[in-house]
């Protein structure tokens, strides 16, 4: 090993210590490149409000018809697919920084030309340009922030890309749009929206990805012998009972499945919990556990029958969670929001989505600390319990309903 080598391990900007500022500098770069994912779904979600307008324009302002609105939609995609090549070149030749910079200019240049657009075909070129500064955003900014961020702030920071990009759409559906806040005032808006809201917040508060975390680790406590095996049961378990679910919804209803669903997974975080509180209960033992190191302390016989029932309550866990918690609350979003303000909650719930997944994902090694796995996952469970009290007494039956009557049922009528 040659002296050079354990210096390009390290990142950029490495881990603080003792020093605040240089702490600081590595958010405030990641934070820089994230715009840049931003943009991007600005871009991306620009044309849901802006289709419908062009479509209603009349002449000199241009027009879009039914064929040049799909174009319109879809031509980003094909600029970003070449700025995904292009900024594979850029990032070897111009450097990091330098890509994130003169991915700008497209974005700048794009918008330029749609805004004083004169015909359709200047309103398909500005798409271009932005897609493709959309496709040198999504390759450089992640390796940019990847290699800048020391590991203990990796995955936080890294996180960021998706979570800006989910903020950028909802900037879109916010520019043009006729919400006002004073629409927060009638029942129609404001009892979907707080529902749809919750709904979200449930769904990441359940503790899925704390169990998806722990899933190799219980799986290899089992003494299973093919480690790939874990990943296929808990994938099969996946598409079957979501399959399952999309086949009784409209006979069972969307309140009883989310019920049913959260009931499952009250057992289930119960039972994960017992079992680590059995395995790590002791007054010797320590209160956080490493994903990837075995998880048991008691005698092998023990600790494998122990990690079986772990692998029972995992597998009943992720069979709830996909036959409600997981498909329902994206179809309820779309059901439950009055025409005309369906774009703009939509998009704040999605965003509620992703923020309360950063938070869980990054604060649950925490949690575990603090509380101690079981107690992370007790504490799941008694969020699985509020949601299904806030199913029976919150979330009426959208089932054989249409889009009309929900909105009446909001109002009281």
């Amino acid at each position: 090993m040659t002296p050079e080598e354990p210096e390009e391990t390290q990142p950029l900007l490495g881990p603080p210590g003792g020093s605040a500022p240089r702490g600081r500098r590595v958010f405030l770069a990641a934070f820089a490149a994230a715009l840049g994912p931003l943009s991007f779904g600005f871009a991306l979600g620009y044309s849901s409000p802006a289709i419908p307008s062009l479509q209603r324009a009349a002449p000199p302002a241009p027009h879009l018809d039914d064929a040049a609105a799909s174009w319109f939609g879809a031509v980003v995609t094909l600029g970003a697919a070449a700025g995904g090549v292009l900024g594979g070149w850029l990032v070897d030749r111009a450097g990091r920084k330098l890509s994130l910079l003169l991915c700008s200019v497209p974005f700048v240049a794009g918008f330029a030309v749609i805004t004083a657009a004169q015909d359709v075909w200047m309103l398909l070129g500005g798409r271009l340009l932005t897609g493709l500064a959309c496709g040198v955003a999504s390759l450089v900014a992640p390796v940019y922030i990847s290699e800048i961020a020391y590991p203990a702030v990796r995955g936080l920071l890294g996180s960021c890309v998706q979570l800006m990009v989910v903020v950028g759409i909802l900037l879109a559906y916010l520019a043009e749009q006729s919400f006002r806040l004073a629409l927060l005032q009638q029942p129609a808006i404001y009892k979907p929206f707080i529902i749809g809201v919750s709904l979200m917040a449930f769904q990441q508060l359940s503790g899925v990805n704390a169990v998806m975390f722990y899933a190799e680790t219980i799986f290899e406590e089992a003494k299973f012998k093919d480690s790939s095996l874990a990943s296929v049961i808990v994938g099969v378990i996946q598409v079957l009972f979501t399959a399952v679910a999309a086949l009784i919804m409209d006979r069972a209803g969307r309140r009883l499945l989310l019920v049913l669903s959260g009931v499952v997974m009250v057992f289930s975080t119960s039972a994960f919990g017992t079992y680590f509180k059995l395995t790590q209960g002791g007054p010797g033992n320590s209160s956080h556990v490493a994903l990837s190191a075995p998880v048991s302390a008691e005698p092998v016989d023990a600790s494998v029958g122990l990690a079986w029932l772990a692998v029972g309550s995992m597998c009943l866990f992720i069979a709830g969670f996909a036959v409600g918690w997981g498909p329902i609350p994206w179809l309820l979003m779309s059901e439950i929001f009055p025409l005309h303000v369906k774009g703009v909650a939509t998009g704040i719930c999605v965003l509620t989505n992703w923020l309360m997944a950063f938070l869980v994902t990054k604060e649950f090694s925490s949690l575990m600390e603090v509380l101690r796995p079981y107690g992370a996952f007790w504490l799941a469970s008694a969020f699985c319990i509020f949601s299904v009290l806030f199913t029976l007494f919150c979330v009426p039956e959208t089932k054989g309903k249409t889009l009309e009557q929900i909105t009446a049922h909001f109002e009281g009528r």
